[in-house]
C-alpha cells in the first residue's frame, strides 16, 4: 500500500527532507561548537580574571608571547607611560553608547614596552569624531596591573591622526622607535600612583553561556520533525489512494449513545401525556 513511496515524486520529497535534516544537524552542531567556545572562555575568565597578579619577569610572563590559556591573567609592570605615542581606538561601544578606547605604551626598565588599554571614553560634543578630553595617565614611574588580551587583526579602514581602527599591535609597533611586545596587550586593572582622572574601566566579561545549547536542540528537533512530516504526508496519501480504489476499510458504525436517566424520565412523562 506504500508502493507510491518509490515514485519519482516521493523519492524527490525524501531527498529534500534528507537535505533539510542534514542542514538542521549541521546548524545544531555549529551552535554546539559556539557554546563550547563560550564555555572555554568562561572557564578562562573564572580561573584568571580575579587571580593574584603576577610580577612581570622579562621573557617569562610578558606580552611578547600569547597563550590562550593565560587570557585575562593580571600582570604587574613597572615603567613610564609614553603619552606622546598614545592613540585612541575608534568605534568602541559600551552599554549601547559609542565611544573610544585609550591605548598608551608603557616603557619598561628592560627597554621594551607594552600597550595598556586604559579604558573607555564617550564620543565628544566639541569636535565630531574625537573625545572631548583624554585623561592624562600618571606622570613618572608607575606600577601598572593589566589583564592580558590578544591583539586584534588589522582592518581595512582609515582613521584620523592619533586614532586607529583596531588594536593591531604590529601596526602600533611600527609607530614606535623602541621594541614593543606585540603578542598581547593589557586591560588596565590598577595604577599606582592613581591618576586624578581616568577613562571608564572595562567591565568584567560576561560568564553567561547564552542560548546556544537551546538553539542546537531546536535545530535537531527541526530535523526530526522533517521526517515526522514526511511520514504523516505518506499516511494521508495512503488513505487517499485507498479511498479512490475502494480498498479503504469500512469505518465501524457509531454506537448510539445510551440516554441518560433524565432523558428516560422525560420520555416516560411524554408517553403518559403528563408534560
Amino acid at each position: 500500500m506504500y508502493r507510491f513511496l518509490f515514485s519519482a515524486r516521493w523519492l524527490g520529497w525524501l531527498a529534500m527532507v534528507l537535505v533539510l535534516a542534514a542542514g538542521c544537524v549541521g546548524l545544531g552542531r555549529w551552535q554546539l561548537d559556539r557554546r563550547e567556545a563560550v564555555v572555554e572562555n568562561i572557564h578562562r575568565i573564572e580561573a584568571n580574571y580575579d587571580a593574584s597578579p603576577e610580577r612581570y619577569v622579562p621573557g617569562v610572563n610578558g606580552f611578547d608571547t600569547y597563550d590562550p590559556a593565560r587570557e585575562w591573567t593580571p600582570v604587574t609592570f613597572t615603567g613610564t607611560y609614553d603619552v606622546a605615542q598614545q592613540v585612541v581606538v575608534r568605534n568602541r561601544p559600551m552599554n549601547g553608547q559609542p565611544g573610544y578606547e585609550v591605548l598608551t605604551p608603557l616603557r619598561l626598565d628592560d627597554g621594551t614596552a607594552v600597550v595598556i588599554d586604559r579604558g573607555w571614553l564617550p564620543i565628544g560634543n566639541v569636535e565630531a569624531g574625537r573625545p572631548d578630553e583624554i585623561p592624562a595617565p600618571p606622570a613618572g614611574r608607575v606600577e601598572v596591573t593589566a589583564r592580558m588580551k590578544p591583539g586584534e587583526p588589522a582592518v581595512n579602514r582609515g582613521a584620523p591622526e592619533g586614532q586607529v581602527a583596531s588594536i593591531d599591535l604590529p601596526s602600533l609597533a611600527d609607530r614606535l622607535d623602541y621594541p614593543l611586545q606585540d603578542a598581547a596587550y593589557g586591560l588596565l586593572a590598577l595604577e599606582r600612583p592613581a591618576a586624578a582622572q581616568t577613562p571608564v574601566a572595562a567591565p568584567k566579561p560576561s560568564v553567561d553561556e547564552g542560548p546556544h545549547l537551546s538553539y542546537s536542540m531546536q535545530w535537531f528537533a527541526f530535523g526530526v520533525l522533517a521526517f515526522v512530516g514526511l511520514g504523516y504526508a505518506a499516511r494521508q496519501q495512503r488513505r487517499s489512494n485507498a479511498e479512490q480504489d475502494g480498498t479503504a476499510p469500512e469505518r465501524p458504525a457509531r454506537q448510539r449513545r445510551r440516554p441518560s436517566s433524565e432523558e428516560e424520565e422525560d420520555a416516560i412523562l411524554d408517553a403518559q401525556g403528563i408534560r
